[in-house]
């Protein structure tokens, strides 16, 4: 089910719970049926209200290249408000977030809200890569540790060039939890069809991430 929220971002809905609810921020590509399953189905494994916020509201015409190009124009100020105003629309009294890929990116800034009690990104930016680099894009690490970095946990593939070594140091160095797989390159976990996809690898991350949140 699709809905409005507040700041007029579309969001997929699925679940009723009063005590759980998640918010999932996708990759770049945004809203589609990948991430409507997705939605539908955390709803039922985990017992929980998810809110799916689209990334980009009034841009889902862009295809991939278009996205990059145009990433430098997201603002924190609407991507970490619209995460806020999906954990209000769950209705529930304890609201996680996991994101990936980009979405994953915005997850290790809203460190910085205070709005979740426990976040998990898939292999999300630990700094703004410099093709989306803008005044309205700030810092993930900075962001992190200007909350309780301890709530994070990040999901690293070891051979994934947004996520480097010394970065990856940077961002256990405030708190945040590594769950770090040695053969895994970008986007290992959340969409099946891609080459980088590991199946046991992404079974174990999507038990660690549960266990997380919700353990």
């Amino acid at each position: 089910m699709r809905i409005t929220l507040p700041s007029g971002t579309a969001a997929e809905v699925a679940g009723e719970s009063t005590e759980r609810g998640l918010v999932v921020v996708p990759d770049i590509m945004g809203l589609r049926p990948l991430f409507d399953e997705m939605t539908e189905r955390l709803a039922g494994e985990w017992n929980c209200h998810v809110v799916t916020p689209n990334l980009y509201q009034g841009q889902e015409h862009l295809d991939l290249q278009g996205r990059h190009d145009a990433a430098g124009g997201l603002a924190d100020e609407r991507v970490l408000g619209d995460m806020v105003e999906a954990a209000d629309a769950t209705g529930a009294t304890k609201v996680a977030a996991i994101g990936f890929c980009m979405g994953g990116m915005y997850v290790n800034k809203a460190v910085s809200t205070g709005r979740f009690h426990r976040l998990a990104s898939f292999y999300g930016m630990i700094h703004v890569p410099p093709i989306w680099a803008s005044e309205t894009q700030g810092d993930p690490l900075t962001l992190v540790g200007a909350g309780d970095a301890t709530r994070l946990l990040a999901v690293i593939g070891a051979r994934d060039p947004y996520t480097l070594p010394d970065e990856v140091a940077e961002l256990a160095a405030t708190g945040a939890s590594i769950a770090a797989y040695d053969e895994a390159e970008h986007g290992f976990v959340h969409a099946p069809d891609r080459p980088a996809h590991r199946p046991d690898d992404a079974a174990d991350a999507w038990r660690r991430v549960d266990d997380w949140l919700w353990g």
